[in-house]
């Protein structure tokens, strides 16, 4: 039975300080456990978050009101169980709103296992330009108050804003779309002390341009399900095991694990076994004991029999000349059952890359069958709030592709 209220927070950047107050109470006990939701999402999907939910309360800057939880019957009381510290909405890769619980220890072995891990320095600040209604950005604010200093939150990126010596910043965590976007505006990203760089596939051509700009770029792997990133440049941090199964699916043990999804124990009895938490990516083990993670299991394209892992071909795509961003996409096909697609950003828009080059070069770095049969020019990714492409949005794109 619950034991703890849950409340929902509709809080804008502008608020952080009072987000930043109620997460605190709700690590420490001394006031209820956290639902943060983005306040810009239309008000049909709030709504529907909220009776998926069934928070006892909503908190806004005007204030908190009480709210009647939706439904009758099991379950449709507010509240978790009184370990619960956040609840992070995810829709993982099925579009359902997901609840996830995670604990105060959690949160807070995986806050300090990241700062031990990135050798912060004492009075380090982070630069939250994430939603913090995400894991990493809420990760910002616990690995913030774990070391006792105030996070500068922005809430989305301005790249004429992320002076780390104006803003007083030493750290800061990205996805790989803001990392571009920095580059391209000449951003001092030397001057941060350590930039953690997850939430989707990197381009090993950014990871090298960042770093020849003097950025100490840590890559990151983990989902809302492990508080963010638990695997640090292929290494797990303290405490955690991460591996893939006989099945190719990684399996991520340890104390960083969520404590199940919120009013759906069913789900969590799947995910949740003797061997951990099972995932959706596929992965491998590489000599050197690093772990390399190629990708999720139900992204695969598997064209004329083959499967592709679209991350790898995306990431092969940003090597080419004339191509600035990249994403890939698998779409129906009489023939082959799906057809590798590319959805390009040039780096010209007056010379675009042909599609031709690019299979080239997919064919000669992954294989002949990787190499994308249609190719779709954009002048700009769709992403969602997160940062990471809109899958849905890049099928859009490409539907006129035949």
């Amino acid at each position: 039975m619950p034991d703890r209220p849950l409340h929902a927070l509709l809080l804008p950047p502008s608020a952080g300080g009072q987000l930043l107050a109620a997460l605190a109470a709700g690590l420490d006990g001394t006031g209820p456990a956290i639902l943060p939701l983005d306040p810009g999402l239309p008000r049909a999907r709030l709504a529907a978050l909220l009776d998926a939910f069934a928070p006892d309360a909503v908190v806004t800057p005007d204030g908190t009101r009480s709210r009647r939880p939706a439904g009758p019957g099991p379950g449709s009381q507010g509240g978790v169980p009184d370990a619960t510290a956040v609840v992070i909405a995810t829709s993982g890769s099925t579009g359902e709103p997901k609840g996830v619980r995670l604990t105060a220890g959690a949160l807070l072995h995986s806050a300090r296992a990241s700062l031990a891990r990135i050798g912060a320095r004492t009075g380090g600040r982070w630069l939250c330009p994430l939603p913090v209604s995400h894991i990493a950005g809420l990760g910002v604010l616990v690995r913030s108050l774990a070391a006792g200093t105030d996070p500068v939150i922005t809430g989305r990126l301005d790249p004429g804003r992320a002076d780390p010596a104006a803003l007083g910043c030493g750290y800061v965590s990205l996805v790989p779309t803001q990392l571009r976007r920095l580059l391209a505006a000449g951003a001092d990203l030397a001057s941060f002390d350590a930039i953690l760089l997850g939430g989707a596939a990197i381009p090993p051509g950014l990871l090298a341009r960042a770093r020849a700009a003097g950025a100490r770029v840590i890559t990151t792997y983990g989902m809302s399900e492990t508080c963010g990133g638990c695997v640090y440049d292929g290494t797990p941090l303290t405490g955690v095991t991460a591996r893939p199964g006989p099945d190719g699916l990684i399996r991520i043990s340890g104390p960083v694990l969520f404590a199940g999804y919120h009013r759906q124990p069913e789900l969590t009895g799947r995910v949740l076994a003797g061997d951990g938490f099972r995932t959706a990516d596929l992965g491998r083990v590489e000599a050197d004991g690093r772990l390399t993670v190629l990708g999720r299991a139900d992204d695969m394209i598997n064209t004329g029999g083959e499967k592709v892992a679209p991350a790898q071909v995306a990431a092969v795509l940003e090597t080419c000349p004339g191509v600035a961003e990249a994403a890939v996409i698998g779409q129906p096909d009489p023939e082959w059952g799906q057809r590798v697609t590319a959805v390009v950003v040039p780096a010209d828009s007056a010379a675009p890359p042909e599609l031709a080059v690019l299979r080239a070069r997919v064919s000669e770095e992954i294989a002949g069958y990787a190499a994308p049969r249609s190719l779709v020019l954009t002048p700009a990714l769709p992403l969602l709030p997160s940062g990471k492409p809109d899958p849905a949005a890049l099928q859009a794109l490409a539907s006129p592709a035949t």
